[in-house]
This record gives structure tokens, C-alpha cells and sequence, in this order.
């Protein structure tokens, strides 16, 4: 069985992912990534808070998101796609229906 994964599959112990890595790294990650908005509303102006916020989410998802993939030996580039369409469209969804209950982030 292992011969079977090792040469037909190409996994082995150098390639795995280490998810016990990868799952403390995305702990953190997800804590320091819900702080960081936090401290773009308190040090940026209101007029252009929408907007900043939006930006450096992305940013902080870009970056957070190659750390914590880095950390668990996956893929850098996959990951950091994936991370940023779902926090795109995570985004989007949380601004509709903040639009839908008419509700204000200013």
C-alpha cells in the first residue's frame, strides 16, 4: 500500500502537506486577518473607509494566506487564488445583505 502511493501517486513524506501545521497557521492567520480591518478603520478617514478596507482585506488575504499555505507545504499560487476569490465573494455576500437590511459600516 504505501509502495502504491509513494510511486504511483507520487506522496511521500517530503511532499505531503502537514496538516497540524496548516491548521494552527490558518488559527492565526484568521486572527490576525480579523484584527487588521479593525485597525484600518481606526487609523484611516471615513470618507474613503469602504474602500480601504476593501483593499487592504485583499492585501491582508494575499498575505496571510501565503503564509499559512507556505507553513503547510501546499501550494503558494493555487492557494492564494482560492483565498482571495472565496474572501472576494465572502466580501460581496456580507455587503449584500448588509445592503438588504440596510445596515452601515460608517
Amino acid at each position: 500500500m504505501a509502495a502504491h502511493i509513494r510511486d504511483e501517486l507520487g506522496i511521500n513524506e517530503i511532499s505531503q502537506a502537514k496538516p497540524i501545521q496548516a491548521a494552527f497557521a490558518s488559527g492565526a492567520a484568521f486572527t490576525i486577518g480579523g484584527l487588521l480591518p479593525f485597525l484600518v478603520k481606526l487609523f484611516l478617514p471615513l470618507k474613503t473607509m469602504e474602500y480601504s478596507i476593501y483593499g487592504f482585506a485583499l492585501f491582508f488575504l494575499i498575505i496571510l494566506g501565503a503564509l499559512a499555505t507556505k507553513t503547510g507545504g501546499s501550494n503558494i499560487g493555487k492557494a492564494v487564488l482560492r483565498i482571495t476569490f472565496w474572501g472576494t465573494i465572502a466580501m460581496g455576500l456580507t455587503a449584500l445583505v448588509g445592503y438588504m437590511f440596510n445596515v452601515n459600516i460608517v
